[in-house]
């Protein structure tokens, strides 16, 4: 999609409103869910504890909610991140993003992240859950995003992701692009850390990204706004 073409409705729907701080109240998550009620994003990325609550406070809304599952960092086995992502939707998530263990593909252990994606695609399909794969860039060099990348290709999630927001550096137009060329039209990419304006959002669509998880999207949305309008 064409960041110059997109309408304020296409836009909004392509939001994963976010609020995945440690310190998150009820009243935040209250607002966070009106808040994606309003605009008609695409979901709420919220952690698993107040996956029910979100659920319920968006009942009739249209909008999805998702968990963030082995957040930030990754380090659980494959047994204990399937397990998280069965309780999320369990609690009403239909969307996981999880994250990969990082290291393991840095060792160079391609069977294990394939073994790892295929379970956690698996409990999302028998969930009826979108699946989201983290790479987290930042840690990563090209090779390793174009491996984690060419391995999505084949095991099929429904994206992948460029960052968990908690990494050195977040989402790169750069890196989009070359996950994009990867995959081709096989997996969908989300762009995600550091989305905090229009003007950076466009740059991850125009580079293929048709997922954007900020949580800055009122802001995004008003500049979108004034950019078209005056």
């Amino acid at each position: 999609m064409n960041s110059a073409e997109i309408t304020k409705e296409q836009l909004a729907g392509m939001l994963d409103h976010t609020n995945l701080k440690a310190f998150a109240s009820r009243q935040d998550f209250e607002t966070l869910c009106g808040e994606a009620a309003q605009i008609h994003a695409a979901m709420v990325a919220v952690n698993p504890a107040p996956v029910a609550l979100c659920r319920e406070l968006l009942r009739g809304s249209g909008v999805r909610v998702g968990a963030a599952i082995s957040f930030p960092l990754g380090q659980n086995t494959i047994a204990q991140k399937a397990a998280e992502a069965r309780q999320a939707i369990a609690d009403g998530a239909q969307e996981i993003d999880y994250v990969i263990q990082i290291g393991r593909l840095k060792d160079g252990d391609d069977a294990y992240i394939r073994e790892e994606m295929e379970e956690m695609v698996r409990v999302c399909r028998e969930g009826s859950a979108i699946c989201k794969v983290i790479f987290e860039n930042c840690y990563l060099t090209k090779e390793e995003i174009q491996r984690a990348t060419a391995i999505a290709g084949e095991v099929r999630p429904d994206f992948i992701k460029t960052s968990t927001g908690f990494g050195t550096s977040g989402a790169k137009a750069e890196d989009v692009r070359l996950m994009k060329e990867t995959v081709g039209n096989a997996v969908k990419v989300k762009a995600a850390g550091g989305i905090r304006d229009w003007k950076t959002c466009a740059a991850m669509i125009d580079a293929g990204a048709e997922r954007i998880g900020t949580s800055s999207s009122l802001k995004i949305l008003r500049e979108f706004k004034e950019e078209r309008y005056i």
